[in-house]
């Protein structure tokens, strides 16, 4: 059995405040794409699982994988016999395009559907919670507001499929923990769910990603490739996460492959 784990991106993200675990709460809107990697679980007759990644060099061993973690979470719960895991990356790490919370779901969803476990997704959520902030977005894929940590859900009605995606990720690298030093929370004055059912055409000025000023201090070619975004014509252009991938959303077909050198590049629709 085969499923295709989607990348995300985040539409706004605001630091609320630190909480008392040490994590921090946060609003943000967040979409799928169909940029996948491609993950395969197939019974094994020997009695012992093997675990094979193929495609983007991913750092860590195959035992710290989210793939791993999710397997193992399953195996334990509800006694699975051996399989062969086959993970094809295509999403780029450390981008803040979730690929690695994305295929930890998938291998819950994998296992529920080829072992017959009957779970809803509710259940999948939980499952999954403990791996990443993120991880229960991804069981459904669909829109949604994430508060909380970031994983507290709640559905979002979006109608974006007529808009375009460009996605940019260059070979930069931005910690997710010291990106959050560099951010001083602090409660918005207007809602990102209000900014996000407005015109399009107004989230430029009033959505807003509050690690992108600090990162483009640190990492100022991230600040370029989403000004090259907005000289092209995207009505709304913004770093996704923490980085480093940034994108731009336009309202007609563009190709800009060319744009970007020694960059990965992907374009698309919007669901």
């Amino acid at each position: 059995m085969i499923l295709f784990p989607k990348a995300k991106i985040n539409l706004g993200l605001s630091v609320i405040e630190k909480r008392p675990d040490g994590f921090h709460n946060v609003e943000t809107a967040m979409v799928s794409l169909a940029l996948t990697d491609v993950l395969e679980l197939i019974p094994n007759r020997i009695g012992n699982t093997q675990f094979e990644i193929t495609g983007l060099d991913i750092a860590g061993d195959r035992k710290s994988n989210l793939v791993w973690k999710a397997w193992e979470i399953m195996q334990r719960r509800f006694d699975l016999p051996a399989v062969n895991i086959h993970l094809h990356k295509v999403i780029p790490s450390g981008a803040g395009l979730g690929g690695g919370s994305s295929d930890a779901a998938a291998m819950i969803n994998l296992c529920n559907h080829q072992f017959k476990l009957g779970l809803q997704e509710a259940e999948m959520e939980m499952l999954v919670k403990p791996l990443g902030a993120d991880c229960a977005f991804f069981i459904k894929s669909r829109p949604a507001m994430a508060t909380g940590k970031g994983d507290e859900l709640s559905s979002l009605s979006l109608a974006l499929q007529k808009y375009r995606i460009v996605l940019v990720k260059p070979e930069i690298h931005v910690n997710t923990v010291e990106a959050y030093t560099w951010v001083t929370p602090s409660q918005k004055e207007s809602s990102l769910l209000q900014i996000i059912y407005s015109d399009i055409h107004l989230w430029k000025e009033n959505l807003i990603n509050d690690f992108e000023e600090p990162v483009f201090l640190h990492h100022p070619a991230l600040k370029i490739i989403r000004d090259k975004l907005y000289e092209k014509g995207a009505v709304y252009a913004s770093m996704t996460g923490t980085g480093a991938a940034v994108y731009g959303i336009f309202d007609q077909e563009i190709n800009l492959t060319d744009e970007f050198q020694d960059c990965f590049v992907w374009q698309g629709k919007l669901s």
